[in-house]
């Protein structure tokens, strides 16, 4: 991992204002402190066991007003400049679709290849477009200072130029589910030649069937995983033609997984729950996938062994 020095366009404004407002904190902290402290010792009822009361004083009170005025001001200042460049993208930028989905990023080049690291050359200008196919995610490098919310249902976007080689962290900052944690990726930051090199040589991903497309829109795989794993759910990988031990109103029954009982799952998922799994956590989708979508789904499971 590359120190976080100038790594990318808006380390130094960004640094500076946290500086500036981490600064005023702890010198605040430690004076108010000492104050404190000072007023205890000096006094304390040993030496002044008579309480009087203290008369206003018009300079006090406006001290104590003015000079946080300013210093919020100050703050506003620096955090302003160093927000403001983020909003204005340079025209030359090369954009790249960035896809949030549980749990990983994904990121589309103009040329429709996809890839699972985000690579892009160095001190060229990259314009992120965020999505989310299910849940709020936050895009964020922190050697990069940005982080920006990634809302289902809106695109939003970020910006930044990389000024050094190397490789950097890309974490999701918003809580959004099981494996939240797990959410990682890394930015590579490559010359222009090496960029060029690798985005040829860039595989062009397969198709998604349409079963699988409907089962990510519908964020199925945020509790079933597909490749075996053991989620909140059982996992969708070789699960057709499967038998299952389910529990029916309180009883133990074996079943196949054929086509009726993936159905009556995505239709009434409290009828029949795999033994060892919870009731209550998934919610019908009566009316939600209809029954066109259901047998394309079916079909995907089909071909999943």
């Amino acid at each position: 991992m590359n120190n976080y020095q100038e790594t990318s366009s808006f380390i130094q404004g960004v640094d500076w204002a946290f500086i500036f407002i981490i600064g005023v904190g702890v010198f605040f902290l430690v004076g108010i402190t000492i104050v404190m402290l000072f007023f205890m010792l000096k006094y304390r009822r040993s030496k002044h066991p008579i309480a009087y009361q203290v008369k206003e004083k018009l300079w006090v009170e406006l001290t104590w007003i003015i000079i946080p005025l300013i210093l919020v001001m100050f703050m506003f200042y620096f955090g302003y400049v160093a927000y403001k460049p983020l909003l204005n993208a340079p025209a030359n930028a090369m954009h790249v679709k960035t896809i949030g989905k549980m749990w990983e990023w994904s990121f589309e080049y103009d040329n429709g290849k996809i890839a699972k690291e985000l690579v892009i050359p160095i001190n060229k200008p990259v314009k992120l477009d965020l999505i989310s196919l299910d849940v709020i995610h936050g895009f964020f490098v922190p050697a990069f200072r940005i982080k920006e919310d990634v809302v289902p249902g809106k695109i939003n976007y970020t910006w930044f130029t990389p000024t050094e080689f190397g490789e950097f962290e890309i974490m999701c900052s918003a809580y959004c589910g099981l494996k939240h944690s797990f959410m990682l990726s890394k930015v590579v930051v490559v010359t222009d030649y090496a960029f060029a090199k690798w985005l040829a040589g860039l595989p062009i991903t397969k198709v998604e069937s349409k079963g699988l497309a409907l089962i990510k829109q519908n964020a199925c795989t945020g509790c079933h995983s597909l490749d075996g794993t053991k989620g909140v759910g059982p996992s969708f990988k070789g699960l057709y033609g499967k038998s299952e031990t389910v529990i029916t109103n309180g009883n133990e029954a074996h079943v196949v997984v054929d086509e009726i009982y993936l159905r009556r799952s995505i239709l009434k998922p409290d009828d029949d729950v795999v033994k060892g799994f919870q009731s209550g956590v998934m919610h019908s989708y009566r009316g939600t996938i209809n029954n066109s979508e259901i047998k394309l789904i079916i079909e995907y499971f089909k071909e999943i062994k």
